[in-house]
């Protein structure tokens, strides 16, 4: 699937994953503007390919950094020295404008984090739906560090990963952790050896994908993003309503089918 070339960004698919490859690795893979430009206009092809009219070239993304040392080290600070504060917003909701369009693509986006993943770099991988890590990664939000708060989306999304207390500690003190930690605290899925068992750690998680139905898997991520801020009650509601838009799918009827004929199911994607 051709989804065009990206200055700062490698783009490759691999049977029914898409992996991407943040590719600045002279400047630990920071995000400088121009890699969230890249990323709008990946997210914009995606958008209009993936999970149209049941047409399902991908079952998962993976985002990870090029070389050993950095998933993402995080925002440019060379370039934000010179931004006026109009022009830091900006850059913040850019970003932020990237990290909701990842969360709302109907299939899933798993962060493969190889090494440093502070700032925007942690804030990136949360914006997955989930995070696999080698043991060489390291997360943090040090904004506090350079004068600054979280700009885009550790505020809102650390404390939802990890809890309030947890959350609150990480951004007052700016203190980096290791693989180990995160995967204790909720932070990370799973922990992997090194960079090459990582990806392919990855890449098996969305070939397990690929046997699912993509409609219920789509419906899954959509529901779980929907019911977070409701209250009980109302997220009950919300399921009820997308329990039974699933019942009007191909997808249910042969998943059923074949159920009782102890057969396994061919997913139409409908």
């Amino acid at each position: 699937m051709d989804l065009g070339t990206f200055d700062t960004l490698l783009v490759e698919q691999d049977g029914d994953a898409l992996v991407v490859t943040v590719n600045r690795p002279q400047a630990m893979n920071a995000l400088a503007m121009q890699v969230v430009t890249d990323l709008g206009e990946l997210l914009s092809s995606l958008e209009d390919r993936v999970g149209q009219d049941g047409r399902w070239p991908l079952r998962g993304v993976i985002i990870t950094g090029a070389g050993e040392k950095a998933f993402v080290a995080g925002a440019d600070i060379v370039e934000m020295q010179s931004m006026s504060p109009a022009e830091g917003e900006e850059y913040s909701r850019r970003m932020q404008g990237v990290t909701e369009r990842l969360e709302a693509l109907p299939v899933p986006v798993i962060a493969a984090v190889n090494g440093f993943a502070l700032g925007g770099g942690c804030e990136l991988a949360m914006a997955c739906d989930w995070i696999y890590a080698s043991t060489r990664a390291r997360f943090g939000q040090p904004e506090v560090n350079l004068g600054l708060v979280p700009g885009f989306g550790g505020s809102v999304r650390l404390s939802r990963r990890v809890g309030l207390g947890m959350a609150r500690e990480l951004i007052f003190t700016g203190r980096m952790i290791d693989a180990p930690e995160a995967l204790r605290i909720g932070l990370v899925n799973q922990v992997f050896d090194d960079r090459e068992s990582l990806i392919a750690g990855a890449k098996a998680t969305v070939a397990e994908l690929a046997g699912k139905s993509a409609v219920a898997v789509a419906a899954s991520k959509r529901l779980l993003n929907d019911v977070e801020p409701l209250t009980v009650h109302e997220g009950l509601d919300q399921e009820a309503q997308a329990f039974r838009a699933a019942f009007e799918t191909q997808d249910k009827a042969e998943g059923v089918r074949a159920f009782v004929a102890k057969e396994t199911p061919t997913f139409p994607g409908r």
